[in-house]
């Protein structure tokens, strides 16, 4: 016989699968690169868009931490994110208690946070919020993993910071993260400099200044988006 807790995460992954659509799941599958050598190899879509996820975590709200948990193990990429979504709730509501619980828990479980629409739904969120008045030493420690979804996470939590006008860290991770040889990790670089940009472009502009001939083109075609079209193509052909 179930008890309680499990029944309850039987109860939301049904209430998630209910929207499944076999068709949106295929068109998933190639979205998020899930083809072998792909960063997403291996990962099963039921074909559930983020609205409807959204939905459902909401419903939910007040599931506990024991009820959220088998969800992030699951095969199916959009249980996962309606897991991360979950705790992304809790930790809003929650106390101190709850919320280092969510953030212990979440560094434990990195393993199932393995495409970039996860991290970048659930780590500004939970670790970056967790880490803002304290030591960011985890995000240093993340950004030297060999894994790429942990150094997304490393950047992608600075997002919070940044939002704080709080930007050393965001600065430092980019600066250990040039040389990175993950698309991926290039587009992150570049959206969170573009971020510290629109809240302070003399901060971006001197560490563009510093290190834009160099970057990766991704990461400067990202961190130049919003420049006016003059100066961007100054930055593209090298001339600032």
């Amino acid at each position: 016989m179930r008890n309680k807790s499990t029944m309850t995460t039987h109860h939301i992954e049904a209430r998630l699968t209910g929207f499944a659509n076999r068709d949106k799941a295929k068109l998933l599958q190639g979205f998020f690169k899930t083809g072998p050598g792909e960063y997403g190899e291996g990962d099963v879509f039921l074909g559930v868009m983020v609205p409807n996820i959204r939905k459902v975590a909401k419903e939910f709200s007040g599931a506990s931490l024991s009820e959220i948990l088998p969800l992030l193990h699951s095969p199916y990429h959009e249980i996962r994110l309606l897991a991360l979504l979950m705790f992304v709730q809790a930790y809003g509501k929650g106390d101190i208690s709850l919320k280092k619980k969510i953030y212990e828990i979440y560094l434990k479980n990195t393993r199932y946070i393995n495409n970039w629409d996860l991290v970048d739904l659930s780590a500004p969120n939970i670790v970056g919020a967790w880490l803002v008045d304290k030591s960011r030493t985890p995000l240093h420690t993340l950004v030297r993993s060999r894994d790429l979804w942990k150094r997304r996470i490393s950047i992608l939590a600075t997002f919070y910071f940044i939002k704080q006008n709080d930007f050393d860290d965001s600065l430092l991770l980019a600066e250990q993260l040039l040389d990175d040889q993950q698309d991926l990790l290039h587009k992150a670089v570049g959206w969170m400099l573009r971020e510290v940009g629109k809240r302070d472009l003399a901060v971006e502009e001197r560490f563009l200044k510093q290190h834009y001939k160099h970057m990766p083109r991704t990461m400067l075609r990202y961190a130049i988006e919003r420049f006016p079209e003059p100066k961007r193509l100054k930055y593209l052909q090298g001339k600032m």
